[in-house]
């Protein structure tokens, strides 16, 4: 998209000369002229396929701002999901069949239906994930192998990755393993932790005869996919193009489009567009969308006139020659790829050096359906300043052809079109448009390279990226620079040259001594001050430096590898990732049943400790899952949309809702005023406002909520209500609020032996402090809720909730009425990870006051920049730490303090900071420990619960403090860990609980010996001493999770059981599925336990009115309460049917059932659990916070680029303790996921905060969870076999939060690599490293010489700080 504003004065309703508005709709949209740029242009028609079915789509309906997805949803089709608005998540994957001139064949691509404009598919066949496969017609086999790999949890995401795998197939079907795992860059999950997806995915892949898997012990693996057993894919059965759609039936047509607001053309000739160009000078050029949908959701942006090139014959065109690659501006980036691709694979390698060097860029360029529908042209006239592309065009001598409205053309080389380090500025005249590119091959000694450094690999905009282009000259036997092209993005306000690095180099020679000149001339060339836009800045200066530094390594390589040492030249390599692999080993205990009992637990197919799939995988598969949004609007239903305060402190002066009481639509504005129940909540006291009254203290805090007919209505309208403020200071980090004394509550102390004493009886005693930063849940689903009022004040709340109970109860607060008149019901949520145990309750609140007054159905899905905003994060701590230990590494005293970020209010930040406080030792014995705990009262959104809830703070704290004893002795620090581990028996925490039946140091031991421990270290080190610009690392590291509600009242749980005559079982329980597979983990202890098949089984949504008084799905302990819960009712049925089974010992359970009816017995039960001996009190310090505990060891290997602060997991081994599965797969599932998630937190996610108290990561662009190019390349997964759990049902343990914890390892890992390179730099020694470990963490602690000219040696990168 160009980056021409929008003309007011412009007319959107007289078309240019040559084109003839149709007063008749012609059926189908097609032109009775065929003459491209000339003939009738259909006017407010729209023609397209939809799953096979034919489209015609016109005014009202039409609009041109409207997107792809808004009217799939509107159809009905909810499998499509909005998972963020932008094309960052893929869980709008759709897939778009067009007829491709170009290529005289149909092609398939998966698009984004978030960004994709409704215009833009006319002519083109749109497939959905329902259009593919459905239960009732049967799965298609994306769908049904996914499915039975276990690869759908929450199942959010999952159309969206179906229809990526699709797409591909429709292209390839038989697809590379690289080309799944690139096929999928786009699509993100935060369940499964990928492997379970690319393994599914990779059955589509010829055989190699290589297996990811060894027979698993004792059972089997999770995956129910086999060899042998997956149908062949039959691409002859899919979805035809239809035919309608082929140019001999519908030629291209010019295209007119008017809405209310836009008007849409798309020209199918290069006059036909110049004629619009210059009719509407100032409209917008538009081919893919992907960033005009940004500047429209995010910067306010609207256009009369949109002018869509997508179809002008001349900008679409490709070529490759001898000397170049030639193609139009209207090309899309994978089109692009694609034939670089060719060239480089039947080219001379020398000649091809720049297409490698794009390739390089266009690997990491966004996700695969961006790259599908942006164009080149696009790209390099939006001229970002972070563009991947722009330095390498730049650098390599491409050049661009501008065309005038005239038609006169101008050629001018590349890095002339940008005006240098002016934002976003060309040279490009008013009246021109992008019309081509031409890419030069290479010489013999000419070369080329692309590099770039993000947050995270796939789908991610830069830091830094460059484009470095040489040529060589050969002087006798040495090598000389005759000339060079150095152009950097990210350095700048636009990506820029380098001219005096560029004039130095000219006939120096090729050398050593030459590169490190160049490097302080590079300086000069890229100065950059403190204060700059996008921070980061000694990191920035050291990546310039450092790819130039590649580079020159790279080309003297090439050139003549004597040039280079041995031991240097892994700087020159070009990043290189093979596709993953995992293995996964578990015992099902599925036979331990007695096959004769009478009353319970039975052996069945599917029952407890068997391997089952997900019981809503099949129709998560297939888009057919419903989750709160896709619940049909009820009759008179309206859209809420949130007012929010737009600063941190302040005491409000006045609200003014009229300009958006105003708009066409609105139904109402409603605040404190309109509540007539009470205002305030909070998850532990009431510290909360629904609705800011007099102040705001902290930004996005809901001041109001505006109702109207849509959700795009409401959200807009809600923007323009006015608010005035009078600004109080505010305190945003922990460090402010400890200047300040800004607390919530009192100071919290654990405190075990005599520390004092201690310390003065130790060999060495360090003094230190680490920040451990926040993680937002980035749940596929955002908030969401549906409230439909009924009679004499009853309420039915439909939220995607952890806590319906909590969210029943508010929302009748909030309406002042009894909380028997309200309901709260949920099916499933799209995630959750703890931010929907209290963050959606005001949310709801708001919704439900509206909802009373206007007496209609009020639903709300908060934008995914707007739930990042106001809805919290995981806490962010501070921990300071005086350790005492002796020489032979054994610790005697630590005196840690912990500091939280609550944020602006308790939610369950006292709670959180307790259980981090509980976990200060992780798995180790402390005889002497003080910890003391405070949570910082700040002006951010109220921080909650995240899975772990404190334990990873407190135990990465822990480790940190580990890592410097052993740093601090010069020890592996793996050895210090196992000398420190509990003893198997005996072992008492700093909190005074006995550790019973701990098997830590076992597990310990079992992960050595099975990861190979010992051999790889040797392997690790033999690597470092060969090779000086990358390192590795290996470490263990083990976790002891307590696992119970530290808050005893809410270990409790229930359940209600029917028993029906056919012999089928109903289930309902307090607990909420959220992926966690909960619903299936209850549905096989119900089949155990009455002794039916699984398939007899079904769970009911969660609703209070069937289990009331119920607490939220967290802390890992949902199967262990509402399981016992289960086991209670169907033992009670069980007692009822015990007469008939041995009356009637060969009856079907649906014989004894009837039986059972006739004879009035009564066929319903509710159960009821509360865990024993359970809750601890801080004031005495005593009790027993924990009911048991989760253990788990992991090994982890990672490789570090010394140069970028890359780095790559080679292998990850995960053992962990689960007792007696109850679900293996499940639990599988639920380790990979954590682990992944914990590598997230560890490892990649970092909030950044602006200084005005907006959040700046609001969205997956500037947010980034890990991908699956971010998974171990080889993933190994193990139940820890024959330790059942005596004290939960069926001998079970809870596994949810544990594994998250045992990402450590990787961030330990990546730490030891790091070492590795300090060490070989003199800087030897303990070292301080925040989590998390970003790529600029670890580049600017790497203590090279590069580093250290731009860094001290003590930086603290700021991150989130």
């Amino acid at each position: 998209s160009s980056p021409s504003q929008s003309n007011p004065s412009a007319s959107a309703t007289m078309p240019p000369p040559g084109y003839q508005d149709s007063s008749a709709p012609v059926k189908g949209g097609v032109s009775t002229a065929g003459a491209a740029g000339s003939g009738k242009t259909e006017v407010n028609q729209l023609y397209f396929f939809l799953n096979g079915e034919e489209k015609i789509v016109s005014a009202p309906r039409l609009q041109p701002q409207s997107t792809l997805l808004q009217f799939l949803r509107e159809e009905g089709l909810t499998g499509t999901k909005l998972g963020c608005g932008e094309g960052g998540c893929g869980a709008c994957t759709i897939t778009v069949a067009s007829y491709d001139n170009d290529r005289k064949k149909v092609v398939h691509k998966a698009i984004n239906a978030c960004i994709a404009p409704l215009c833009s598919v006319d002519g083109c066949h749109v497939i959905t994930v329902e259009g593919i496969g459905k239960i009732e017609s049967g799965l298609h086999p994306v769908q049904q192998r996914l499915a039975d790999a276990h690869g759908s949890q929450c199942g959010f995401c999952t159309p969206g990755f179906v229809m990526s795998m699709y797409s591909l197939l429709r292209t390839n079907a038989t697809p590379s393993k690289a080309e799944v795992e690139h096929s999928v860059d786009g699509n993100l999950c935060r369940c499964t932790g990928y492997r379970p997806i690319l393994d599914a995915f990779k059955t589509f892949c010829p055989a190699t005869g290589e297996s990811n898997e060894e027979p698993a012990h004792g059972g089997g693996c999770c995956k129910e996919i086999k060899d042998g057993e997956i149908p062949p894919y039959a691409k002859t059965a899919e979805l035809p193009f239809p035919t309608q759609l082929l140019p001999e039936n519908r030629p291209v047509a010019p295209l007119k489009l008017e809405g209310d607001i836009c008007t849409w053309y798309r020209p199918t000739s290069l006059s036909g567009l110049l004629e619009l160009k210059a009719q509407f000078n100032h409209a917008k050029i538009v081919v893919g969308n992907s960033e005009l949908e940004i500047e429209r959701k995010f910067r306010g942006s609207n256009w009369e006139v949109l002018v869509c090139t997508s179809h002008v014959q001349e900008m679409n065109v490709i070529s490759a020659s001898d000397g170049s690659v030639d193609f139009g501006a209207t090309v899309s980036l994978n089109r692009l790829k694609e034939v670089m691709e060719n060239e480089v694979a039947t080219k001379p390698a020398h000649t091809t050096r720049t297409y490698t060097a794009v390739l390089q860029q266009l690997r990491w360029f966004a996700g695969t359906p961006i790259r599908n529908a942006g164009s080149v042209g696009g790209n390099v006239a939006n001229a970002s300043p972070i563009s991947d592309l722009n330095p390498v065009l730049m650098a390599c001598g491409a050049t661009v052809t501008l065309v005038k409205v005239t038609g006169e053309q101008r050629t001018i080389p590349v890095r002339d079109f940008f005006k240098q380090r002016l934002y976003r500025q060309t040279t490009m005249a008013a009246d021109e448009l992008i019309l081509s590119f031409s890419v030069p091959a290479t010489t013999e000694l000419q070369y080329s390279q692309g590099y770039k450094v993000s947050r995270r690999r796939d789908d991610d905009i830069a830091i830094v990226t460059a484009g470095l282009h040489m040529e060589c000259a050969k002087a006798g036997s040495d090598y000389t620079i005759a000339n060079a092209g150095f152009a950097y993005g990210g350095m700048a306000a636009s990506t820029v040259n380098c001219p005096k690095t560029q004039a130095f180099l000219q006939g120096k020679p090729l050398s050593h001594e030459t590169l490190k000149a160049a490097l302080e001339v590079l300086k000069e060339d890229l100065p950059l001050e403190q204060g700059a836009p996008g921070g980061m800045i000694e990191f920035r200066r050291t990546l310039a430096s450092s790819f130039l530094f590649k580079f020159f390594i790279h080309v003297m390589s090439s050139v003549a590898g004597s040039l280079v040492a041995d031991d240097e030249k892994s700087a020159g390599a070009p990043y290189q990732r093979p596709p993953s692999k995992g293995l996964q080993h578990f015992k099902e205990t599925k036979n331990a049943f007695l096959p004769d009992a009478i009353e319970g637990p039975f052996h069945v197919d599917g029952g407890v400790g068997t391997a089952v799939k997900h019981a809503a995988a099949d129709i998560q598969v297939t888009g057919e899952a419903q989750y709160t949004d896709d619940i049909p609007s009820p009759p008179g239903t309206v859209y809420a949309g949130l007012v929010l305060s737009t600063t941190p402190h302040a005491r409000i002066k006045s609200i003014d809702p009229a300009p958006a009481l105003a708009v066409k639509g609105v139904k109402g504005y409603f605040d404190h005023k309109s509540v007539q129940g009470s205002n305030s909540l909070g998850a532990v006291i009431y510290d909360e406002e629904v609705f800011a009254t007099d102040t705001v203290v902290t930004t996005g805090q809901v001041l109001g909520v505006v109702v109207a007919e849509t959700q795009q209505l409401a959200r807009m309208a809600a923007a323009l209500v006015k608010v005035e403020y009078e600004a109080l200071p505010h305190v945003l980090t922990i460090e402010e609020a400890i200047a300040a004394n800004s607390y919530i509550g009192d100071e919290c102390k654990i405190e075990n032996g005599d520390v004092e004493a201690a310390f003065k009886t130790c060999d060495h005693v360090i003094e230190k402090e680490v920040r451990i930063g926040g993680q937002e849940h980035f749940y596929l689903e955002t908030q969401t809720s549906l409230l439909v009022p009924g009679e004499k004040d009853e309420m039915t709340v439909y939220s995607s909730t952890q806590n319906p109970t909590k969210t029943a109860n508010f929302v009748a607060h909030v309406l002042g009425v009894h909380k028997n008149r309200v309901v709260c019901k949920m099916k499933r949520a799209g995630g959750g990870f703890g931010g929907k145990e209290t963050r959606n309750v005001f949310i709801a609140m708001a919704c439900a006051v509206a909802a009373k007054k206007l007496n209609k159905p009020v639903r709300i899905f908060l934008d995914r920049d707007q739930d990042m905003s106001i809805t919290g994060q995981r806490h962010p701590f501070l921990c300071k730490y005086k350790v005492g230990f002796n020489k032979d590494g054994k610790i005697v005293a630590v005196n840690a303090a912990l500091f939280s970020n609550g944020g602006c209010s308790l939610d369950l930040s006292r709670p959180v900071l307790e259980r981090a406080m509980f976990h200060i030792e992780n798995a180790y014995l402390v005889p002497n420990m003080r910890v003391t705990g405070r949570v910082c009262r700040t002006n951010l959104p109220s921080n909650t619960a995240f899975r772990g809830f404190g334990g990873p703070q407190g135990i990465m704290s822990c480790e940190c403090y580990m890592d410097d004893i052993a740093r601090t002795l010069k020890m592996n620090p793996d050895e210090v860990r196992e000398i420190n581990l509990y003893p198997s028996r005996g072992g008492v925490t700093h909190y005074k609980q006995l550790l019973v039946d701990c098997h830590i140091r076992e597990m310990w031991a079992n992960m050595k010996e099975s990861s190979d421990y010992t051999k790889r270290l040797a392997e690790v080190e033999a690597y470092n001493a060969a090779n000086k610009w990358k390192k590795r690392g290996i470490a263990l590291c083990p976790v002891k999770f307590g696992m119970s509600f530290t808050a005893k009242f809410m270990n409790q749980a229930s359940a209600l059981v029917h028993v029906y005559t056919d012999g089928t079982i109903l289930v309902s329980h307090g607990g909420t599925e959220i992926g966690q597979g909960l619903h299936t983990k209850m549905a096989q202890i119900a089949a155990s336990e009455l002794g039916v098949p699984l398939e007899k089984v079904h769970v009911a949504e969660t609703a209070t009115d069937k289990c009331a008084n119920t607490h939220p799905t967290a802390a890992s302990v949902g199967a262990d309460l509402n399981g016992f819960a289960v086991q209670d009712a169907c033992q009670q049925i069980n007692k009822r049917l015990e007469r008939f089974r041995m009356t009637k010992p060969q009856a079907t359970f649906a014989e004894l059932a009837m039986a059972a009816f006739l004879d009035r017995v009564d066929l319903s039960a509710h159960g009821y659990y509360k865990t024993p001996e359970v809750g601890y009190d801080f004031v005495a310090q005593k009790g027993k916070p924990f009911h048991y505990f989760a253990y788990g060891v992991a090994c982890s290997e990672v490789e570090v680029d010394v140069l970028t602060g890359d780095f790559t997991i080679l292998r990850s081994d995960v053992l962990h303790d689960v007792g007696n599965s109850l679900s293996p797969s499940i639990d599988i599932g639920q380790v990979e996921g954590g682990f992944i998630q914990g590598v997230g937190l560890f490892m990649l996610e970092e909030m950044v905060w602006m200084k005005n108290g907006n959040l700046f990561t609001k969205g997956p662009s500037t947010y980034k969870i890990p991908s699956a190019n971010d998974v171990p390349i080889d993933f190994r997964v193990r139940l820890f076999e024959d330790a059942p759990n005596r004290k939960t049902v069926y001998s079970s343990k809870g596994v949810g939060e544990p594994p998250l914890n045992l990402a450590t390892s990787v961030f330990f890992a990546a730490k030891n690599a790091i070492a590795a390179a300090r060490e070989q730099n003199g800087e030897a020694g303990a070292f301080r490293m925040d989590t998390p470990g970003t790529c600029e963490r670890i580049r600017l602690a790497c203590g090279d010489s590069i580093a250290r000219s731009f860094a001290d040696k003590d930086i603290l990168p700021a991150g989130s700080w």
